[in-house]
């Protein structure tokens, strides 16, 4: 049955994703690597995979997997220790591309992005040929491939741009939707996750064309307005835009340790942290120096992960490293556990964010009231 209702769009979206990134990136600058299975990790009980080549894959390792079951699923890989200066350089470059396209770009992560392409700066007559010309320039400036997908709207182009990876292009155009979605699993949908994916199972739901069968209605009643946004899916329907700006919420590193350590030895590693995290806040201040952050913010997470977060917003906000892992090595007081708990994992975070003028007029606003409290 054809279902009569489609998406009011008329939108071209691309979704490029750079293949493999991290370990491509290993391979292109060591040719000793290549046609080797690269697993980007350090090695250790607690690390884990940030990227693993398509050799490596072969075997089942994937990202975000523990470094130890990778190991043992290809004890031939070769592990390196991710260089995250050299992947955000090689990003960059892949932005410069982007952008003699359009100005519409959403980065998602270092190595992938949505690209509205309904105009271009380039004129060039489809989203199909910029997406050409876009892989084309990608190889040739940075000897590395990037596989995209073409649609209508966002969802769509980020499944398509899975579709022939890796160094692929594949275009889903509008009279294609319906019949594209329909043999596919739910899964595949945004925001259907294995607990949502098995209460459809449950229905008897097990692809997107089971979704329309079921119905609007029966949806809506079962999940809420969720079961209207899932019809809406089933439908190839997507309204949200490409949002080149998304204002930063929050700022932070962390790490896992080797062994776990109590509270009392984790300076040295708190302040380590907050160095990192300094770093990126003072990028983020170079993209918009009136945005400034006010709380600090330091995470724990116990051996038996169990995890606690701890903040203070001074009437001060910080201005400088050294205010910042003060306070994120004071937060350690606050933390109500035992002194021989062992901690796992520790970050330190920035937070808070507003514009500039904004800080300062709440931090007058409190030295105001500290005042006339002070008055005899």
């Amino acid at each position: 049955m054809t279902v009569a209702r489609v998406t009011s769009t008329s939108r071209k979206i691309l979704h490029v994703d750079m293949d493999a990134f991290y370990a491509s990136v290993e391979q292109r600058d060591d040719p000793s690597l290549r046609g080797r299975p690269v697993v980007v990790a350090w090695r250790g009980a607690r690390s884990v995979v940030c990227a693993a080549s398509y050799e490596a894959r072969r075997f089942g390792v994937r990202s975000a997997m523990p470094a130890i079951r990778a190991e043992r699923l290809c004890p031939q890989a070769v592990f390196v220790p991710p260089d995250f200066v050299r992947y955000k350089a090689v990003s960059r470059q892949v932005r410069e591309i982007f952008e003699r396209h359009t100005d519409l770009i959403e980065p998602l992560s270092l190595d992938e992005a949505y690209l509205d392409v309904t105009r271009t700066r380039t004129g060039l007559p489809t989203a199909t040929a910029t997406a050409q010309s876009i892989r084309e320039a990608i190889r040739e400036e940075t000897q590395l491939t990037a596989s995209a997908g073409v649609a209508p709207n966002k969802f769509l182009a980020k499944i398509a741009s899975d579709w022939r990876k890796p160094d692929g292009l594949f275009v889903i155009r509008p009279h294609q939707i319906e019949a594209f979605l329909a043999p596919l699993p739910v899964g595949r949908l945004p925001g259907v996750g294995k607990v949502m994916e098995k209460r459809l199972e449950e229905l008897n739901i097990a692809t997107v064309a089971d979704l329309r069968t079921l119905g609007e209605a029966e949806l809506e009643l079962r999940f809420g307005r969720w079961g209207r946004r899932l019809y809406e899916l089933s439908l190839g329907i997507d309204e949200n835009p490409v949002e080149p700006y998304r204002p930063t919420l929050q700022i932070s590193s962390e790490d896992t340790f080797e062994r776990d350590l109590p509270l009392g030895e984790l300076e040295s590693h708190i302040r380590r942290l907050a160095e990192k995290t300094w770093e990126g806040y003072g990028r983020e201040l170079e993209r918009d120096p009136e945005r400034v952050a006010r709380t600090v913010v330091l995470k724990l997470k116990t051996a038996d992960f169990r995890i606690l977060t701890r903040s203070l917003t001074p009437v001060e906000r910080p201005t400088s490293l050294a205010q910042l892992a003060e306070i994120a090595c004071e937060l350690r007081a606050r933390v109500p556990l035992p002194d021989d708990t062992r901690y796992r994992l520790v970050g330190v975070g920035l937070s808070g964010f507003g514009e500039r003028h904004e800080a300062i007029a709440q931090r007058d606003l409190f030295a105001a009231s500290a005042s006339i409290g002070d008055e005899p």
